[in-house]
């Protein structure tokens, strides 16, 4: 039987704590954890007062400058101070202090260390203080500070990005918050900018999203609505995963309306865009597993039904009368489209007029070398290939210099994404609150002013794979990203035009269990096609197995610890599709006679009906065997078989091998045996017996008839009248022999004649 299993629309466990923490380590969440610090809130507070969602027995204080933190001359300093406690106890009020920097930082690796918590990066000196309530457990305090436009501590800042600073004492020591303030310089020449923007679900064990899943995403709160209308109006490049479209295809005319309107859209976007792996899938790991290429979708005739792609057609129209009125037999007729006729893999899983061919994103830091160079030569008709990478996986990108969008890794075609911008925004991008999305946004920005005054080429950057983002956060991290100072949106056709430079990466580890699950997946995979030869269609097996894999192998999947269990679960499911056609268990069976049929019984548990041959040999020449039988099994049933066999000239043992195969001779399930007593002589025997007994009943039957005859003549003899007679005999003697004569004679054992 078919096994799968269902999963929930949500955010595996675990998720967000590592993405979380890789935002630390890139220096985007300027948050500081304490264990349990006396502390305090500030106000303006957010009514109601939200729950705080830090890790249990921790708090966080976080510096957010408001507008991304760009200040021009001018422009007055607004901040966001935030206190989230996730103790059991109060945190006592206290009084923040705001520090500025007057000497912008050097690089953006001395902004790195700085929004890290490196505070010997910068000087910075108090510029206000806020006082902050107290916060109470499990729960969040925020505040609002502004610097006016005309105070001092704003007067005379030159273009550049300066240190800022927030912090309060405790009684573990000072705790503090970092950010900066970014003041652009608008007489330099804008530097074009792609932001590349995925389009997914998330990850999943199902080859296609079913339509509840679909009716639920694409709902107005769903998450690929706020994915679509976040991208609306604006000049993001589109990461389509075809999985989304091609699940709204298959269903034809039984498509939830809002999935239908949503590919609709989707399809109108006049956005640059290209095609994901089918699920995301992991690209790294197919190659390092030893495949040529990545695995693509094969057939998706599994999901479709041919009802739900009916073409209407009118009848011919009734030639007019004067009197003649509108009739049944000019309305148009539903004719249900053969199963040929079908939506092509290609048509379902198009993502648009827009799209580029042959690109490839692998995930994040996990492609050497070996991998571009593979995925370099993967050309799609006259599309040269590109692939989307990491700056921090070059060898210029790790030292801390800006890397230009197009690149060149030997002869391969990279389009290169600047990391630590594209940190920030998957952070900012999954920050709800708002005081809160401001922190990462404006290291974003502060990122974005040193790669534009570095780039020699256009620049990518990206929000990452992130999930269940609202429309209103993913849409401003993107304009964070599109409007920020010194940058022009540009399309995925001009950043793969611009002249690319020649790049080197760094060394990177590969994963071997990932690479030994897509090495044991595809092995899985190989099993099953063989298997499948018993359909008239193999592609109802073989096209659900490729999708489901390709979706287990998906990028989301990466890091995630309920992987390994998915992984096993969906290994079992292919097994059990596997064991879902057999025969049954067989009994020793006696054979009496030279010819009757012998039954066995075949299981199927597949929804199809499955073409069998049985293979039956003999262990001996006791018995003729036909060997070879074949069998139509019903879905979801038992099938008898029966096969004719004919037993030679003796008796004893034999013992039959049987095997079930595909027509393409693959062996389905495990051989039985069984063992036939053979009676070949019984039917001769008994009958030659029963005529030795009948014989011998007719013999004997005869003798004694013979035998009382001979006696009753010789006793008729012995009473007539012979020569030497007395002519005179009395009357008496005469009566006398007739009575004798008349009384029944008594054979030898004195039975009655």
């Amino acid at each position: 039987m078919i096994v799968t299993r269902p999963r929930a629309l949500r955010r595996p466990p675990g998720r967000a704590p590592r993405l979380a923490t890789a935002a630390v380590a890139a220096a985007a969440a300027l948050a500081v954890l304490l264990p349990a610090p006396a502390f305090a809130a500030t106000e303006p507070t957010p009514t109601p007062t939200p729950t705080s969602s830090v890790a249990p027995g921790t708090t966080a204080f976080t510096l957010s400058p408001v507008s991304n933190g760009i200040v021009r001359p001018g422009d007055a300093l607004t901040v966001w101070l935030s206190l989230q406690n996730g103790t059991d106890a109060e945190l006592a009020a206290t009084e923040v202090t705001l520090s500025l920097g007057r000497t912008p930082l050097a690089s953006r690796t001395a902004l790195r260390d700085w929004l890290g918590g490196d505070l010997s990066e910068a000087a910075v000196a108090p510029i206000a203080t806020k006082p902050l309530d107290a916060v109470a457990p499990g729960t969040d305090e925020e505040g609002a500070l502004t610097l006016a436009a005309d105070d001092p501590a704003l007067a005379g800042l030159a273009p550049g990005v300066y240190p800022l600073a927030a912090s309060y004492p405790s009684d573990a020591g000072p705790v503090t918050s970092t950010s900066v303030v970014v003041v652009p310089d608008d007489s330099r020449t804008p530097v074009a900018v792609g932001v590349v923007v995925p389009i997914t679900a998330s990850p999943r064990q199902e080859g296609l999203l079913t339509s509840d899943e679909l009716a639920e995403l694409t709902a107005p709160d769903g998450a690929l609505t706020s994915q679509l209308g976040a991208v609306t109006g604006t000049d993001a490049i589109l990461a389509v995963d075809p999985a989304i479209p091609a699940a709204i295809r298959v269903l034809g005319t039984s498509a939830p309306q809002p999935a239908l309107e949503w590919l609709s859209q989707l399809e109108a976007l006049p956005n640059s865009r290209f095609a994901l792996q089918f699920g995301d899938a992991d690209v790294t790991a197919q190659l390092q597993s030893g495949l040529a290429r990545p695995l693509t979708p094969t057939s998706f005739t599994y999901a479709m039904s041919a009802d739900d792609f009916s073409a209407v057609t009118p009848s011919p129209e009734p030639t007019p009368t004067p009197s003649s009125t509108p009739t049944a037999s000019s309305t148009p007729t539903a004719t249900p489209t053969p199963e040929d006729a079908l939506p092509s893999t290609q048509e379902l899983l198009d993502i648009g007029p827009t799209a580029r061919a042959a690109m490839y994103w692998p995930a994040d830091g996990t492609a050497d070398t070996g991998v571009v160079e593979t995925l370099g030569g993967l050309d799609t008709d006259d599309t040269a290939s590109l692939s989307v990478i990491p700056s921090a996986t070059t060898r210029t990108g790790a030292a801390g210099a800006t890397v230009a969008a197009h690149g060149l890794v030997g002869d391969a075609e990279v389009l290169v994404y600047d990391s630590d911008v594209s940190q920030s925004l998957l952070e900012g991008s999954e920050r709800e609150e708002t005081w809160l999305r401001g922190a990462p946004l404006t290291a974003a920005t502060a990122y974005l002013a040193f790669a534009t005054a570095e780039s020699s080429g256009p620049l990518l950057v990206t929000v990452g794979r992130g999930e269940d983002r609202s429309r209103l956060a993913l849409g401003t991290a993107i304009t964070a990203a599109a409007a920020a100072p010194g940058v022009e949106p540009r399309t995925l056709a001009t950043l793969a035009s611009a002249d690319p430079g020649s790049l080197e990466l760094t060394e990177i580890d590969a994963s071997p269990e990932r690479a030994a699950a897509a090495s044991a997946l595809v092995g899985d995979e190989g099993e099953l096609g063989r298997f499948a030869t018993i359909l008239d269609q193999p592609a109802l097996l073989t096209g659900r197995e490729r999708a489901a894999m390709l979706q287990v192998l998906g990028v989301g999947w990466v890091g995630d610890p309920e992987w390994p269990t998915v992984l096993a679960d969906h290994r079992e499911a292919t097994r059990t599709t596997l064991d879902s056609v057999g025969l049954l268990p067989t009994t020793p069976t006696n054979l009496f006679g030279s010819r009757a049929p012998l039954q066995f019984w075949v299981r199927n548990d597949l929804p199809y009906p499955v073409n069998l041959v049985l293979y039956t040999t003999p262990d001996n020449l006791r018995l003729d065997v036909q060997g070879e039988t074949p069998v139509v099994a019903t879905p979801q049933s038992n099938t008898r078989v029966d096969v004719p066999v004919q037993a030679r000239v003796g008796r004893g043992e034999v013992t039959l091998t049987l095997q079930l195969r595909s027509p393409a001779f693959v062996a389905i399930g495990e051989p039985e045996t069984v063992d036939i007593n053979v009676w070949a002589d019984w039917e001769g025997v008994g009958i030659t017996a029963l005529a030795v007994v009948v014989g011998g009943l007719v013999v004997v039957g005869v003798v004694r008839t013979v035998l009382r005859m001979r006696r009753r003549r010789s006793r008729v003899d012995a009473a007539a009248p012979g020569d030497g007679a007395a002519e005179g005999e009395a009357p008496e003697a005469q009566a006398s022999e007739e009575r004798e004569a008349s009384t029944p004679e008594a054979d030898d054992d004195g039975a009655e004649k």
